[in-house]
């Protein structure tokens, strides 16, 4: 005999004596309790100085930003699926007390309001999770990653191609004076060459006029009529938007029209990774114990440059210096060993080759290489391996595009022929040449011998697990792979949103 079923009791129209509270609802442990918690904490003072008076009652500040980092927190990215969730979610809800801010409200908070402000508020919760105990930063791992911008892939401005579109002018400038002299061969007065090198709208507009001037009342070819006219016509407006262009450009070589701020770089779109160009921004991260305690954001696509800057906005936010700095190869120049010692920061920084020396047998003992090659400091000379004195005959200095002035030494063999090694020791046809940056060589040393030492190879070993399990949980976990605003101000406050989520996120679940 088949039991009979009994289903639960369900009726919505069953009334409350005392209805429940939404604060009833909420689990004490629940991660919207922490952001509450937290943000409570902190001051807001400067971002309630940035509202006037007058007019109707605004949302407050502290409600909006505890919402804007729950949603952040719940990988909620769209303003109009915020203002959603306050309609619908119970945790929302709570957490705004039924405020019910649309779209825009929460829009104009997120790229206005916090513009510029949103550093120090995340500066302070680094400050309150330290003070828990659960992260230091006295040890910092650093790391980068690309993050597409929200920019047409298809609208760019490469600054090579302004370069040669300036070039060419210049070339055709030089072409159409050359018809003048050719025009003139016969006759001994030929007017006065203009200036070919001054390529802005002003001194083309002139060198296009005098070569009209020149031709006047002169029987001209009907294709150099027609060059000139578009020449007059087009070049001054041209160079005037190339102007306009490299001074948005600046160092970089390249922008998105959509947003100027974004630098086309090659993403790593699959686990080949395999990609393509897309304008981005190179975010750059230290942390301690997977705990973000610094973000900035840079336009170039390479690492190297960015460590110097992203430090210094690490001391400035903390006013303290870290003990020591764990990094990738990537960051290895001189530049940034020489800022690091300066600032007595041990730094636990790989420079190119550091794994090849240790597991390339061929490359570690190798006697004809530089490195290997003996050197004698008292008299600055070097010694192939066949003993003969490699004396200087040359230095010179060299700047990176960073500004960093490098000073380089070359060193020469005086007699390579007839040696029985030259052909393993060179390739060159005259005698052996090498150059030498003893600066970087010094620094490259002290490096290995930190890298190579007990508390190098533990600091290196964690950094693999600590600042780029970040980066997966924000991209894969998150799902935050493409910004959503523009502009440089805009995305540093979005990727500050995203950084303090995952601070918040960890925190509440440690």
């Amino acid at each position: 005999m088949k039991a009979k079923v009994v289903f639960k009791t369900y009726d919505q129209s069953q009334l409350s004596l005392l209805p429940p509270s939404y604060d009833d609802l909420v689990p004490t442990n629940h991660p919207v309790r922490i952001v509450n918690t937290i943000i409570d904490q902190i001051d807001i003072a400067d971002l309630e100085r940035s509202y006037k008076g007058g007019g109707t009652s605004s949302y407050h500040p502290r409600m909006l930003l505890k919402v804007t980092i729950y949603a952040y927190l719940r990988n909620m990215y769209s303003s109009r699926k915020i203002e959603q969730a306050l309609w619908e979610n119970i945790h929302f809800m709570w957490l705004s007390g039924q405020s019910k801010p649309d779209h825009n409200t929460i829009n104009d908070f997120r790229g206005k309001r916090l513009k510029g402000k949103f550093k120090n508020i995340f500066n302070q919760v680094v400050l309150l999770l330290a003070d828990q105990g659960v992260l230091s930063l006295k040890e910092l791992f650093v790391d980068g990653t690309k993050i597409e911008a929200n920019a047409n892939r298809f609208t760019f401005v490469w600054g090579k191609s302004i370069k040669n579109s300036k070039e060419r002018i210049k070339k055709q400038l030089r072409e159409l004076w050359s018809y003048v002299e050719k025009v003139y061969d016969q006759e001994q007065l030929l007017p006065n060459e203009p200036d070919f090198e001054a390529i802005d709208p002003a001194e083309v507009t002139k060198t296009i006029n005098a070569i009209n001037d020149a031709l006047k009342d002169k029987k001209v070819d009907k294709k150099v009529k027609q060059k000139l006219n578009y020449a007059k016509k087009n070049w001054p407006g041209n160079l005037m938007k190339y102007q306009e262009q490299e001074a948005i450009l600046g160092k970089r070589n390249s922008y998105s029209k959509t947003d100027p701020d974004a630098t086309f770089m090659r993403m790593k779109d699959d686990y080949m990774q395999n990609g393509q160009l897309k304008p981005g921004y190179n975010l750059q991260a230290s942390t301690n114990n997977q705990f973000i305690t610094n973000y900035t954001l840079a336009q170039t696509t390479a690492d190297t440059t960015t460590l110097k800057d992203h430090l210094q906005d690490h001391i400035n936010s903390y006013n303290q210096a870290p003990q020591s700095l764990t990094a990738d190869a990537g960051y290895g120049s001189e530049e940034n060993y020489t800022d690091l010692e300066e600032k007595e920061i041990t730094a636990y920084v790989k420079y190119n080759y550091f794994h090849k020396e240790q597991r390339d047998k061929k490359h570690r003992e190798n006697p004809f290489h530089p490195d290997k090659l003996f050197y004698n400091k008292e008299t600055d000379t070097y010694y192939c391996p066949m003993g003969q004195a490699m004396k200087k005959i040359k230095s010179y200095k060299t700047k990176t595009k960073s500004g960093f002035v490098q000073q380089i030494h070359r060193y020469q063999a005086q007699n390579c022929q007839g040696c029985p090694l030259r052909g393993s020791c060179h390739k060159s046809k005259g005698n052996r040449m090498i150059e030498r940056n003893h600066n970087l060589i010094r620094l490259k040393e002290k490096a290995k011998n930190l890298l190579l030492s007990e508390d190098g190879i533990a600091h290196r070993k964690r950094r693999c697990w600590d600042v780029e399990a970040v980066f997966g949980n924000i991209k894969q976990n998150m799902g935050f792979k493409r910004f959503m605003l523009r502009g440089m101000e805009k995305v540093t406050t979005e990727i500050g949103l995203i950084a303090m989520a995952h601070n918040l996120k960890k925190f509440s679940i440690a």
